[in-house]
C-alpha cells in the first residue's frame, strides 16, 4: 500500500493506494476511526483488487474544513479523490458513518460506482434521540473529555463476546479517537445530525447495493437490521452470525468473502481460508 497524500478539489487528503489489480474497492472508515482501521482487514483484498483506503476530512490526518462536515460535501470529497487518483469506477463500501457518505456519493456521482456497500450502516436519518445524543457528545467533546468516548465507544462496537480476544483491536481503536482532532469529531457529529434518509434513493438507484450486517450489532438491532432488508428486496444481504458492529473486524474472513463475491472476483486460498473461520473462540479452538 502507498501512502500519501492527495488533494481532493480543495481538501488535502491522506490516502493509501495498494495502485494494482482491475476491480477497486474504495473503504470508507467509520466515526471515530481512521484508514488504519482496515490495515488488518486490506490484505485479504488486495490480492484480488485494487483496494483505497483514507481518511475522511475531520478524522486521522486529513484537513478538518468548517464546523459541520456534511454528508453530500463528504461526498464530493471522495469522488474528487477517485477521480484524482484515476479510478473510472469502483465499489464503495461504507462502514457505519462511512456507509452515509457512500450512500450521498450513491446519489450525486452515480457514474463512479459500480457497486454500494453498507457495512453495518444503514440509510436513515438520525432519530430525534439520536440527534440529541450526538449534541451531548459534541458538548462532550468542546469540553476537553474526549477519552470518555475513546473509553465506551471503542468497546461497544464489537460483540460482548468477541471482547475479550480483540482487546488489542479496542485498544488501538481507542487511541485512534484520543489522535483525532476535537474540530473534527465535532464536525462529523454536526454533519451525522442533520443529514437526509436516503431509503427511497437506495430503491431508485440502479446501483447494485450490499447489506453486510452483524446479528450483535448493539448500534444497529437485528429487529431493526431485518426491517430495513425487508424494506429493501433489490439489496443482496450478507449476515455476520457472530459479530457486531466492526463486523470486518470480528469475521474479516467472511466479510471480505462477500465483497468479492459482490464485485464477482474469485477469492484467493487466504481468504478463503479465513471465511472458513468463525467469530467464536471455542469453535476455532476445536476446528
Amino acid at each position: 500500500m502507498t501512502e500519501k497524500f492527495i488533494m481532493a478539489g480543495d481538501t488535502a487528503l491522506h490516502v493509501c493506494d495498494s495502485q494494482e489489480g482491475g476491480h477497486c474497492f474504495v473503504l470508507l472508515h467509520g466515526y471515530l476511526e481512521s484508514l488504519l482501521v482496515w490495515d488488518r482487514f486490506v490484505p485479504l483484498l488486495y490480492r484480488r483488487a485494487r483496494v483505497v483506503t483514507l481518511d475522511l476530512p475531520g478524522h486521522g490526518i486529513s484537513e478538518v474544513r468548517g464546523e459541520c462536515h456534511t454528508m453530500e460535501w463528504l461526498a464530493d470529497v471522495v469522488a474528487a479523490a477517485i477521480r484524482a487518483l484515476g479510478i473510472g469506477r469502483c465499489t464503495v463500501v461504507g462502514h457505519s458513518m462511512g456507509g452515509y457518505v457512500a450512500l450521498a456519493l450513491c446519489e450525486r456521482h452515480p457514474e463512479l460506482l459500480d457497486g454500494l456497500v453498507l457495512l453495518s450502516s444503514t440509510p436513515y436519518a438520525d432519530t430525534p434521540e439520536k440527534q440529541e445524543m450526538r449534541l451531548r457528545e459534541a458538548a462532550l467533546v468542546r469540553a476537553g473529555k474526549k477519552e470518555l468516548l475513546a473509553r465506551t465507544a471503542a468497546a461497544a462496537g464489537f460483540a460482548e463476546e468477541n471482547r475479550p480476544r480483540m482487546a488489542d483491536e479496542i485498544e488501538e481503536l481507542e487511541e485512534q479517537v484520543y489522535v483525532t482532532e476535537d474540530e473534527g469529531i465535532v464536525a462529523l457529529l454536526n454533519g451525522m445530525r442533520t443529514r437526509s434518509d436516503r431509503s427511497e434513493m437506495l430503491r431508485r438507484t440502479t446501483v447494485p447495493h450490499l447489506f453486510i450486517l452483524g446479528r450483535r450489532d448493539g448500534y444497529i438491532p437485528a429487529e431493526r437490521a431485518e426491517a430495513m432488508v425487508a424494506e429493501h428486496p433489490e439489496a443482496q444481504v450478507v449476515w455476520l452470525d457472530h459479530a457486531g458492529h466492526m463486523g470486518f473486524l470480528e469475521e474479516p474472513g467472511r466479510t471480505a468473502r462477500a465483497l468479492l463475491d459482490f464485485a464477482g472476483i474469485a477469492p484467493d486460498r487466504t481468504t478463503e481460508e479465513e471465511a472458513g473461520k468463525t467469530a467464536r473462540p471455542e469453535e476455532e479452538t476445536a476446528s
